[in-house]
């Protein structure tokens, strides 16, 4: 399940990094594309805003088949307080443009990426594929200054003999 979590971040952060060079964050002092895993980062009393974060939050094994076939439920949550220059005035604009990357990214032909393992620290292939769902948007929900949404995508996977 790991090389398919790791699959799916790595094609995101990649695709809004080439959509939009500038959704950049800082963390612990590294800047990095606007895309971060929960589960991996330091918890935080207030998300980061202007950043797509993933969360895993459900897994289903379908073993009935010649191969076990895994779901991930994977819930991107993003937010947005506007900009300082016209006072978060504009945040739904920029909410939408948001929406607008992360469906450029997971909407299309394919929709699927190449599972690979990164347990190394170089990447290396290990011959499968990773599918997603449309992108299942939330609604709209409005938190003092910012607005946020979340969007639910189900990620499947091969399972490989001893794959963590």
């Amino acid at each position: 399940m790991q090389r398919a979590k790791d699959s799916f971040y790595v094609t995101l952060r990649d695709g809004v990094a080439a959509v939009n060079p500038q959704r950049t964050t800082v963390v612990r002092g590294v800047l990095r594309p606007g895309v971060l895993v929960e589960e991996n980062e330091l918890p935080v009393a207030v998300p980061m805003a202007d950043v797509f974060r993933l969360r895993w939050t459900a897994v289903t094994i379908d073993a009935t088949g010649t191969v076990p076939m895994v779901k991930l439920r994977c819930e991107i949550a993003y937010e947005t307080a506007g900009t300082a220059t016209v006072n978060g005035m504009d945040r739904g604009r920029l909410l939408a443009a948001m929406d607008a990357e992360l469906m450029t990214v997971l909407t299309g032909e394919m929709q699927s990426a190449a599972k690979m393992d990164f347990s190394s620290g170089t990447p290396v292939p290990d011959g499968t594929r990773i599918f997603w769902s449309d992108p299942a948007c939330g609604a709209t929900v409005v938190t003092g200054e910012r607005v946020s949404r979340v969007t639910v995508v189900d990620v499947w996977s091969v399972e490989g003999a001893g794959e963590p």
